[in-house]
């Protein structure tokens, strides 16, 4: 089932209208366009780069553009900043935030790690710059595991994700985690009846889960992955067809790489609105406009983006999930 999320548009001639203005203004600024997953198709469409958060956190922080239009929510367009202090990145729509990421403060962390002094913190990716920079490492839900099983300490502050602190305490029973209590609403919305349902309607279908899920819920799945190893198990499976337990954005890329897959998720849909805010004509206005130039606090800078090195010096030997897909215009690294 695929979604039309832009009701502004109104037809194709519009939308290769618009495709080739947002081509055009990014070759003139030279700016390059990095979109998440989860985007509308048509914001896909125009990216040079397409992946997760991992993937997008790579393009930025090896592109040669001066501007970098980042098509994903506000954590990720920091991210980018702070891997890129000297360009200019700039978020379409500032209303693309992430109701997880908001779920812990600075103050939320000091209280939490006073609990357990001495325990590294492993930051998750889905939280701002400046629980960042009050953090020892970040981490993807793709390296989240070698992450943690890199940290000499045996007991490790995991924030603020309680479905991914879970998946890694389970790979890493040396470790004691103390996992923060935040979630994913999108993710949890999933429910184990909703998959439960899903698995009889589709008895031969493979189940697929994200580790952002509800525990209960990617236990019930026979594979469990961050986006990008969803996207590299569906595609190089053999089987054909597939029940996705993530944010339908992947669902609906997925069915158009793969149309020899049928591939369905569960209902209501899972849809993340906050992803959705970025549309052809607003990444047009960032890009004509200078438009919402994200801005990380000095103060903070530069202990936010160690995070994010300590992360790559301890990931990048591991290419495993590195060009599993590769369109004519973009890769998804």
């Amino acid at each position: 089932m695929t979604i039309q999320f832009n009701n502004q548009i109104k037809n194709n001639r519009d939308v290769s209208s618009l495709k080739d203005e947002v081509r055009r203004l990014a070759k003139e600024r030279n700016a390059v366009i990095l979109t998440h997953i989860y985007q509308r198709l048509e914001v896909q469409d125009i990216a040079d780069h397409v992946g997760d958060s991992l993937a997008l956190s790579r393009a930025a922080a090896k592109t040669n553009a001066s501007v970098i239009v980042f098509c994903g929510v506000h954590f990720m367009a920091e991210t980018a900043k702070l891997l890129n202090p000297k360009k200019t990145v700039l978020l379409p729509d500032l209303q693309s935030g992430c109701p997880m990421a908001d779920m812990i403060s600075v103050d939320d962390l000091r209280a939490y790690k006073a609990d357990f002094p001495g325990a590294p913190v492993v930051c998750y990716v889905n939280s701002s710059a400046s629980v960042k920079a009050e953090s020892d490492i970040c981490c993807t839900s793709t390296n989240a595991v070698q992450v943690v099983s890199s940290l000499k300490e045996k007991e490790v502050i995991f924030v603020p994700d309680k479905g991914l602190g879970v998946w890694v305490q389970e790979q890493v029973p040396w470790k004691k985690l103390h996992i923060y209590d935040g979630f994913c609403p999108t993710h949890y919305q999933i429910t184990p009846k909703e998959v439960q349902m899903m698995r009889e309607k589709y008895p031969s279908g493979v189940i697929v889960a994200h580790p952002e899920c509800d525990p209960a819920v990617w236990r019930l799945a026979d594979f469990v992955g961050s986006t990008s190893q969803i996207y590299k198990f569906v595609s190089h499976s053999e089987g054909k067809e597939f029940i996705i337990l993530s944010e339908h954005g992947l669902v609906s890329r997925m069915q158009k790489d793969m149309p020899d897959k049928n591939i369905v998720t569960t209902f209501p849909l899972p849809l993340c609105p906050n992803m959705k805010y970025h549309k052809l004509e607003t990444v047009i206005s960032a890009l004509k406009e200078n438009k919402n130039d994200i801005e990380i606090d000095p103060g903070i800078f530069d202990n936010a983006a160690r995070t994010i090195t300590r992360m790559f010096e301890v990931t990048e030997s591991n290419n495993d999930i590195k060009n599993y897909w590769e369109g004519p215009q973009k890769t998804l690294v």
